[in-house]
């Protein structure tokens, strides 16, 4: 009997990624519709530059919403698909009717920090199980995510 995948990875190991990596999607899923809708509804002084920015951020959401459910096939695994379930998996909650720019900005402050969070989980799991992919997959994601929390909370200070 075979314990090894078809990416030559532990079974067991990549079933515990792909349940990890769907609570990733389903975060992932819910943020992009509140940045999405950030975009659609901000309001106020600095409107022009958060309408671009929370295109360019909802954007980029969607591509690592892609990139997230093909990890979980390429485990060997269904990514979570219904918007039903994303509501009862994900830590970061709906964000309805925000208008205000600050709000709007730190509702993407603390998003980005919920998947941070997410994300290294996932990349100590990864890592415990030799999956190279997903943790280079998490660390590029966190590296890349940690600067903007940076600069996102420069612009509230």
């Amino acid at each position: 009997m075979n314990i090894n995948n078809t990416i030559g990875l532990n079974k067991t190991s990549a079933s515990q990624l792909a349940e990890k990596l769907n609570e990733l999607l389903a975060n992932y899923q819910i943020f992009y519709m509140n940045v999405r809708g950030y975009h659609w509804n901000v309001k106020g002084p600095q409107f022009f530059q958060l309408h671009e920015k929370f295109e360019e951020l909802y954007t980029d959401l969607l591509t690592k919403v892609d990139e997230v459910a093909e990890r979980i096939l390429t485990l060997g695994h269904q990514p979570v698909h219904a918007y039903s379930d994303y509501v009862k998996i994900a830590k970061i909650q709906e964000d309805k009717n925000v208008q205000d720019g600050e709000a709007c900005v730190r509702g993407v402050l603390q998003g980005y920090q919920i998947l941070i969070e997410l994300q290294r989980e996932l990349l100590s799991l990864a890592s415990n199980a030799e999956d190279e992919g997903t943790a280079a997959q998490a660390g590029d994601y966190i590296r890349e995510q940690e600067k903007i929390v940076w600069m996102l909370t420069s612009h509230l200070a």
